[in-house]
């Protein structure tokens, strides 16, 4: 693929406003220059190329129909948004995507005003949407449009069928748009997926029904109070004859599709002639993840976010890793398998990241003791209580952030239970440039006060291999394991499985001056934070590894509140309510009054941008928690 400098017609689209005014022709050389500025900045510039690459022509389509940003366009997944902000005013600040003060990674309001609402999470676009449509009624703005964009596998969360419900039972002119890949990361999975693969309409039966419609109306036979009992009956009619149900119809909601979402023209056409249909409708539109960049159509799980890559070969840039720790997801991958193999009633779920969270590994070889749920966060922990409830381990891996949304279910499902589910929370803390969104910062604050729960952070892989061979030991209940995105410290990472005593941490060094208190990998920078400080000063500090959250280490926290007057606390999590105010509870409920100074993520959305530049904005890499210890060190 030669590389396209001068995007002869990108370069006059400062809006959509400029690309209505194009001719229909004109929109397949928009598509083709898109793709060729997507693929040139993603090469060098890394993000989310597949899903971007396979809905450039629906994104041009969309735009060119709708007036936006008056009409609302909600995206789901918001990591297929990279054509809509080129054509948004946002051009020129492209090469800024997902750096420092750059463009954020997904929609966001306070970017721009296309960006109706924020997307970072999966499934919430119908919900979001309908919202505005009932908005858009009540306000009286009748020629408002509203439509929602859902794909890339979010179809298969619930809170998508719930938004769906709602849809056929409010009125409302909702038009949804299903881009249906069959991919979320990896590939979809589940009986929607199956579903979405065998539907299929006839365009001239929707030809005929269009027309029919209109002349009952004109003959004054059907009105909009009669509209809905004769859908409902021409569903159940259609159905028969096509020995097919349609899913969609069967919740009064028009079906139309599937139709080619690479043919741009045929998508103007399509939008164009059901844009201004009264009545909820949906678009079921067929794309390909990584279209037009055969790499990535042919790989579509690995080209998901390729990170950077030669676009003239297709080969990837991958940085030697020969001598360097491996990556927690990993050891986690590795260790599970390890662990299957010794026990058999271990099983893994997880849902829709299998190769994120590297269970693929235990898949390979166990195909039938690993489940991919699909983007299902509070089904995967639910479905692992059941198989707890009757005697299997669930090691249930989900990332921190989309953990969130399982909140309730690990409450109601497991935790009121005391059933043996080991939650293992991946990309746990700040995880640099997907941003607030994805940031798993509030795992420790939102835990911490759920009865029954064990809560543990691996200060390295050691520790991450030995508190996942102690959560599957016989009894031990819920018990939660976080831990970063990223490489550990460890080069040797395989050592021997060795159980630990639950709520026991480490003294990782004496000192008299002033006491140290991390939880988790963040105690690795501390240590070398200390070593300079000692260095610099006459002083001794001592450093201590809380291990677990919940619960606490009581005779190590007797031991600090009685010998030091200074404690110094450090977390990759939120400040409040975090491991930091736990030990400002003990301190106080024990009659302890030392000076206790917490590190960790302030009260706020922390951007996006390399986990190394927000370590640093918060206070938690080596140079600020050492100035931090010279700081209580001059007291």
């Amino acid at each position: 693929m030669e590389q396209q400098t001068s995007y002869e017609l990108l370069k006059k689209i400062d809006s959509p406003d400029d690309l209505r005014r194009l001719s229909v022709e004109a929109l397949p050389e928009v598509c083709d220059e898109l793709r060729d500025m997507i693929i040139d900045e993603l090469s060098h510039n890394p993000g989310h190329l597949g899903s971007n690459l396979g809905v450039i022509e629906l994104t041009v389509a969309i735009h060119y129909i709708f007036n936006t940003p008056y009409d609302r366009i909600v995206w789901d997944v918001g990591h297929q948004a990279y054509s809509h902000k080129i054509l948004t005013g946002r051009r020129e600040r492209f090469g800024t995507n997902r750096k420092l003060n750059g463009l954020c990674p997904f929609p966001s309001p306070a970017e721009s005003e296309y960006d109706t609402f924020t997307c970072g999470h999966a499934s919430n676009s119908i919900s979001v949407a309908l919202g505005m449509a009932v908005a858009a009624a009540k306000k009286k703005e009748e020629n408002r449009h509203v439509v929602a964009v859902i794909g890339d596998g979010s179809m298969s969360g619930g809170l998508a069928f719930e938004g769906l419900n709602n849809v056929s039972s409010i009125p409302n002119n909702l038009l949804i748009i299903l881009n249906d890949n069959n991919m979320a990361i990896d590939r979809s999975v589940g009986g929607m997926k199956q579903y979405l693969l065998n539907l299929h309409t006839s365009e001239g039966y929707n030809r005929f029904r269009k027309m029919l419609a209109r002349k009952l109306y004109k003959w004054g036979i059907l009105n909009d109070a009669r509209s809905k009992s004769l859908l409902r009956f021409n569903n159940s009619l259609k159905s028969m004859l096509m020995q097919q149900q349609n899913i969609f119809e069967g919740l009064n909601i028009r079906y139309f599709g599937p139709v080619d979402g690479h043919d741009v023209g045929s998508l103007v056409r399509v939008l164009k002639e059901i844009k201004d249909m009264k009545g909820p409708k949906l678009l079921h539109v067929h794309t390909r993840k990584g279209k037009g960049y055969k790499p990535a159509e042919e790989a579509a799980t690995v080209w998901h976010a390729p990170g950077p890559f030669d676009k003239e070969t297709g080969e990837r840039i991958v940085k030697d890793s020969e001598g360097l720790p491996p990556l927690f997801q990993d050891v986690f991958g590795n260790t599970l398998l390890e662990l299957a193999r010794q026990n058999d009633s271990i099983v893994g779920v997880t849902p829709a990241m299998p190769t994120g969270c590297s269970m693929n590994i235990l898949m390979k070889e166990m195909p039938d003791r690993a489940f991919d749920v699909g983007i299902a966060e509070g089904h995967a922990v639910t479905f692992s209580g059941g198989m707890a409830k009757e005697g299997l381990l669930p090691f249930c891996n989900i990332y921190s952030s989309f953990m969130q949304r399982a909140y309730d279910n690990i409450i109601h499902d497991v935790a009121i239970q005391r059933l043996n589910v080991v939650l293992c929370l991946d990309r746990a803390g700040l995880v640099g440039e997907d941003g607030p969104t994805h940031h798993g910062v509030f795992d420790l604050a939102c835990l911490r006060p759920v009865p029954n729960l064990t809560v543990a952070s691996p200060y390295d892989e050691h520790e991450l291999r030995r508190l996942m061979f102690t959560a599957q030991l016989p009894d031990k209940g819920p018990f939660v394991i976080r831990y970063p995105r990223g490489r550990g410290v460890r080069v040797d990472w395989k050592c021997p499985l060795e159980a630990v005593e639950v709520g026991k941490g480490r003294k990782m060094k004496d000192g008299t001056d002033l006491a140290v208190v991390t939880l988790g990998p963040v105690g690795n920078v501390a240590e070398k934070a200390i070593a300079r400080a000692e260095k610099a000063t006459s002083c001794s500090v001592a450093h201590y590894d809380l291990r677990f959250l919940k619960p606490l280490d009581e005779d190590m926290l007797h031991e600090i509140g009685k010998t030091f007057a200074r404690i110094l606390t450090i977390e990759d999590g939120v400040l409040k309510g975090g491991m930091g105010s736990a030990v400002l509870e003990f301190m106080s409920d024990h009659g302890y009054t030392p000076e206790v100074k917490r590190l960790g993520i302030p009260d706020c959305f922390v951007q996006h941008g390399a986990v190394q530049e927000l370590h640093a904005i918060c206070g938690i890499d080596e140079t600020n928690i050492y100035r931090t210890i010279i700081q209580l060190l001059d007291k």
